[in-house]
């Protein structure tokens, strides 16, 4: 008896922190503790502001963003807009190197110290752009 309920807790409690913790619908996009997750969609380099997926993506002050690259394309997270002086100054995935999203599945994380929106875009796909928003 003690051994079910103890299950049926530990049960609600996964799902309830499941349900804390979702961001909407959208099943490729979640938080865990102070990382969340999103992804570069299969097919992104023919897509505009859908491309990187949430659009926005928002988080608070402290908190990690990590892209994945869910698309068999390379891939840039390069902060700012194209052409401007300070596009990569925030962050950049590169395009050599441990953080560099060449394939499917690599992945490139930036941690978020000050509010304000970031924009983002993908230095080899310069239509795909996205946007942090930081509490």
């Amino acid at each position: 008896m003690v051994r079910n309920t103890i299950y049926l807790v530990a049960s609600l409690l996964a799902i309830l922190s499941f349900v804390a913790i979702g961001t909407g619908t959208d099943s490729s996009v979640f938080a865990q503790g102070d990382k969340i997750q999103a992804t570069i969609v299969p097919g992104a380099s023919l897509l505009t502001d859908t491309s990187y997926n949430p659009n926005p993506i928002e988080v608070t002050v402290g908190q990690t963003v990590v892209w994945t690259n869910d698309d068999s394309a390379f891939h840039t997270v390069t902060s700012g807009s194209v052409g401007t002086p300070d596009a990569g100054k925030a962050f950049d995935s590169g395009l050599a190197g441990p953080t560099a999203l060449t394939s499917k599945g690599k992945t490139f994380e930036h941690t978020f110290d000050t509010a304000g929106e970031y924009p983002y875009f993908c230095t080899l796909h310069p239509a795909m752009v996205g946007t942090v928003i930081v509490k």
